[in-house]
Order: C-alpha cells, then sequence, then structure tokens
C-alpha cells in the first residue's frame, strides 16, 4: 500500500507517522483508517522499530472525522440486516491497542472527535500549548467512539470522563493537563521533539520484549477483576523472561557499566502471558 493520506518514517529506531491531510487539518476518512492500520502493522513487523509516535502535518493534529459528506455524514446504513457497520476510528484503536511498539502521541494542534479518541490508546500523550481539545459527539447527534467509553474513564476517571463528553465542549491544553489525559503541555515547534525524546529513551535503553509484554500486561489489567489475574501474569512472564538472552543481557550490562544490547524480538520471541485470551469478536 502507498499512503496517501499518512506518512511513515523510521529514524534509529523510531517511527513517525504523520496524519498528512494538511489543508483538511487532517479530518480522518476512510483511507486514513485503513492506512493507519496498515502502519501498525508495518511497525509491529520492523524489529528496528522500537517506538512510535503519531502526529500531524501543518498547524492541526486531527480535527476529526472529515464532515465535507454534510448531514449523512454518520449515516451508515444498512438495509441487508446484517451487523452494524463497524466504526472506523474503533478499529484503528484496536490497532493501536495491539501494537506490540509503545505508541506516543505529539499532539501538535487541535485534536478533536476521532482527533482525540484515536489517541486514547496510545501509552503517553504530549500537546502543543495553544491546541484545542474536545468530545465533540453530543453536538453532533452522536455517541462517543473509538472504544473511547471504554478508554478515557480509564484513563482521567469517570467524572472528569463524563464531563468532557456530556457538555461536548472545547477545551484547552491546560485542562487537558490538569484533568490527567496528556502528560505535558509544550510549545507547538516543540511538542514532537519532546514526544521522540521519550520514543528515544525507550529505544535507546529497554529491551524490546520486555516493553511488548509490560504495554500488554498494563493495558489487559485495566479491566482485571482481581490482584489475582495481574499475579498469575507477572509470574508466568517473569518465568518466561527471567531465564531468555535479554535478562541476562540486561543484568550483565548493568554491571559492566555498558549499554545494552537486546536482540530479542516481540515478532518472534513474546511469551505467552495470558493463556486463553482472545480479543472479543464483534457480533
Amino acid at each position: 500500500m502507498d499512503f496517501t493520506e499518512i506518512a511513515l518514517d523510521v529514524a534509529d529506531g523510531v517511527a513517525t507517522i504523520t496524519l498528512d491531510r494538511p489543508e483538511q487539518l487532517n479530518a480522518f476518512t476512510n483511507t486514513m483508517r485503513d492506512e493507519l492500520i496498515e502502519a501498525f502493522d508495518r511497525t509491529d513487523a520492523d524489529d528496528d522499530v522500537r517506538a512510535v509516535v503519531v502526529t500531524g502535518r501543518g498547524r492541526g493534529f486531527c480535527a476529526g472525522a472529515d464532515l465535507s459528506g454534510g448531514g449523512e455524514t454518520f449515516d451508515h446504513r444498512d438495509d441487508s440486516g446484517d451487523l452494524p457497520r463497524r466504526d472506523g476510528g474503533g478499529l484503528v484503536a484496536l490497532r493501536i491497542f495491539e501494537s506490540l511498539k509503545p505508541v506516543i502521541a505529539a499532539i501538535n494542534g487541535p485534536a478533536v472527535g476521532v482527533g482525540i479518541t484515536m489517541t486514547l490508546p496510545m501509552d503517553i500523550r504530549l500537546v502543543a500549548r495553544g491546541a484545542k481539545l474536545g468530545f465533540v459527539f453530543s453536538r453532533r447527534g452522536i455517541v462517543p467512539e473509538a472504544c473511547s467509553s471504554w478508554f478515557l474513564p480509564r484513563l482521567v476517571g469517570i467524572s472528569q470522563a463524563q464531563e468532557w463528553v456530556l457538555t461536548g465542549r472545547i477545551f484547552d491544553a491546560d485542562e487537558a493537563l490538569r484533568g490527567g489525559l496528556v502528560r505535558s503541555v509544550h510549545e507547538p515547534d516543540q511538542v514532537l521533539d519532546a514526544a521522540t525524546a521519550i520514543a528515544r529513551e525507550v529505544a535507546d535503553h529497554s529491551a524490546p520484549v520486555s516493553v511488548a509484554l509490560a504495554r500488554q500486561m498494563m493495558w489487559r489489567m485495566l479491566g482485571a477483576s482481581h490482584p489475582m489475574e495481574a499475579h498469575r501474569a507477572d509470574s508466568r512472564g517473569m518465568a518466561a523472561l527471567g531465564r531468555s538472552p535479554d535478562a541476562h543481557e540486561g543484568v550483565n550490562s548493568f554491571l559492566e557499566k555498558r549499554p545494552p544490547q537486546f536482540t530479542m524480538s516481540p515478532q518472534r520471541d513474546l511469551p505467552e502471558v495470558f493463556p486463553g485470551w482472545e480479543q472479543p469478536r464483534f457480533e
């Protein structure tokens, strides 16, 4: 697939995915949906990629769904009687959730609707000062999408999530920081560099299999019913990785005061710590 609405660049272990419709403030389309899913397929398959940064071209991150179709933009009727058409933002969110690499959002400008909900399954969010954010669905006569009713309350708490969703109002970067939605606020010309610096720290110092497994453990345990589920996963993970070449290298490099040279691949070497876990089917 040749990308037309995003760009994918890899340098020194960090992949940068750039939403690339700057004249439309990177508004979300079906093409962008498909290209984002393909981009994450590629970053997972590339062992040279240790972390992923997502940002926008131009002055916006993503202005939400492309509304150029007018009032019928969200009218996805299905006369066949089959299951409802799957939400495109949800397909992207689920793909990011399954990523083997950590994902960092560099929100360089306005991010509303799917433009903000697509960042929720990303692991860390940084935002540019002056950016406007909003979960505007109630003001468009629709509901939150991209699995945000699952992600948002877990990230910021139910009360803050309800306020932003029920009012549908636009809020600024400082409020996003106070509400726990973003890690930090930066000048617009510095937000991408700040996000890349975090990605570089992961790429330079962390074991890829450890990162992939820890990421899955943290996300999946948000839905666990008891800490025993985490204890089981922790124990399986420690048993599998404790005997691995990367664990030996991690300890030896520390003792020898040198940078580690990790060799294991998330594609090949990720242990199973959630036996029987499967992504639920859409039905």
